[in-house]
């Protein structure tokens, strides 16, 4: 399903050596700040972390280097029926839509508007029905009903609505203890659910500080053996320093701390560092700058890969234009096509336009087309006799004509990208076809796909447990 993801380098080993240096100097000078909690203190203080008097942890060295290299580089997260997995390691990429859209563009109308439990349902169910879609995360938020009992009841949309693996976000860790036991009612007991994980849960820090909730998730998963993956947006120019360097500082230490907290708790935990960096434009204030951003994702999948850790390439997927238009085609196309190069771990962040903001299933459809289009490259090319076909030649001479040979038909497909969208399998102009445009030709697509394509429903027992669960967390 997966296969290796060609490397492009940007910094000399020189250059890795001074920006690790400098976040390990960063969090042992300044440190990494933490609300108040005696556990996590505790587990901090008896490390031999300094606590400041405004809770700054300040982090040693050799701590946070033995950390690095005792958390888990990998992890397989299985499907709600352990018929297969996807694996979260340096090397291998997957895609997940989301991450935390709080507007949708409604299908009958086009218009923008709030999203609801219904539309995380929808997404989710076309989600499970494209290939190129490795697993579900959250890709809505319910904002009338954003509450605890709202959050939990995301879960089980996911839950309902694909088999295909989930990443699961929360800003409560009660709401995290609710997805752990509705995961172990899926998988058949919470030790099932340690050995083969249905989700992977991601925090979300601010750059440099940890909240109760997020160090208490971190500790709750290295607990119950549930995958985590913590990680901010330092935004240069604003929270962090404007410069690419001095901005990764800032993502490198809120991972490398919230790894460390991990460890504390359990050695050989899994707890990926997901923070990524983004740039103001000076003149407007907006995020997303093309090539600040994506030499960043370079530069980072770098450093992380000095200690063998998967790499994040985050919002490549995404579009900050306000609807799924030529603009948006043009900045998913080319950061698509910036993560073949930087051998990203996860895309998680597919359908999102509007600078994250709105959710858009015709982007998701498009993503997922253009996913097709990397993994056929990253397939490579196969070089044997065979393929190099010098016997052919011979046999042909000159000026062979090769369409009809045995050859051809066997390996015409060998490299090719079966597009639902692009490409010479579209009629010529001159055939008597209707031409349509590629938002058209994506919109026909999506249609097809909402009123054919039903996931496999949750055995009844099952779902009447996950619903009890629901009610027990809305009811205290």
């Amino acid at each position: 399903m997966h296969h290796p993801t060609p490397r492009y380098d940007i910094l000399s080993e020189g250059d890795i050596r001074k920006i690790l240096d400098t976040s390990f100097q960063l969090m042992q000078e300044i440190g990494v700040g933490f609300d108040p909690d005696s556990r996590v203190l505790d587990l901090l203080t008896d490390a031999g972390c300094e606590i400041t008097s405004n809770n700054a942890v300040k982090f040693k060295r050799d701590l946070v280097e033995e950390s690095l290299d005792t958390v888990a580089k990998s992890i397989k997260v299985w499907n709600r029926d352990v018929t297969g997995y996807l694996e979260v390691k340096e090397g291998v990429t997957s895609l997940f839509p989301g991450m935390t859209c709080i507007k949708v563009f409604d299908l009958e109308t086009g218009e923008r508007r709030d999203s609801n439990r219904a539309d995380l349902g929808t997404i989710t169910r076309v989600a499970d029905g494209l290939s190129n879609i490795d697993g579900v995360c959250i890709s809505v938020k319910d904002v009338p009903n954003s509450t605890l009992y709202g959050e939990v009841g995301e879960f089980v949309a996911l839950a309902e609505n694909t088999t295909k693996p989930l990443e699961y976000l929360c800003e409560s860790d009660i709401a995290f203890k609710a997805a752990i036991e509705m995961a172990a009612v899926i998988r058949g007991g919470m030790d099932q659910l340690a050995e083969k994980p249905y989700f992977t849960q991601v925090i979300t820090p601010l750059p440099l500080y940890y909240a109760r909730t997020h160090s208490d998730q971190i500790i709750r998963g290295a607990e119950y053996g549930i995958p985590v993956a913590t990680g901010t947006i330092s935004i240069g120019g604003g929270s962090a320093p404007y410069t690419i360097a001095g901005c990764m500082t800032h993502s490198l230490a809120t991972d490398f701390a919230g790894i460390t907290l991990s460890q504390l708790v359990k050695k050989g935990s899994f707890c990926n560092g997901i923070s990524e960096n983004s740039f103001m434009e000076p003149a407007t204030g907006s995020l997303g700058n093309a090539v600040p951003d994506k030499l960043a994702d370079m530069a980072m999948r770098q450093v992380r890969g000095h200690y063998g850790l998967p790499p994040m390439a985050g919002g490549r997927c995404s579009s900050s234009a306000r609807r799924f238009n030529q603009d948006a085609v043009m900045e998913i196309a080319t950061g698509m096509l910036e993560a073949f190069y930087v051998q990203g771990g996860t895309l998680d962040y597919v359908g999102e336009i509007d600078e994250g903001i709105t959710y858009s299933l015709h982007s998701l459809l498009l993503c997922d087309d253009l996913a097709g289009m990397l993994r056929c490259m990253w397939n490579g090319i196969p070089v044997d006799d065979e393929h190099l076909a010098l016997d052919l030649t011979r046999s042909m001479g000159l000026r062979g004509n090769y369409l009809g040979v045995r050859h051809t038909a066997k390996h015409c497909r060998d490299n090719y990208w079966k597009s639902r969208y692009f490409g010479a399998r579209f009629p010529l102009s001159s055939n008597l076809v209707p031409d349509k445009d590629l938002i058209e030709r994506i919109d026909d697509d999506l249609r097809e796909i909402l009123t054919n394509h039903h996931p496999e429903q949750l055995p009844g027992p099952i779902r009447e447990q996950i619903h009890a669960i629901h009610e027990k967390f809305e009811s205290g």
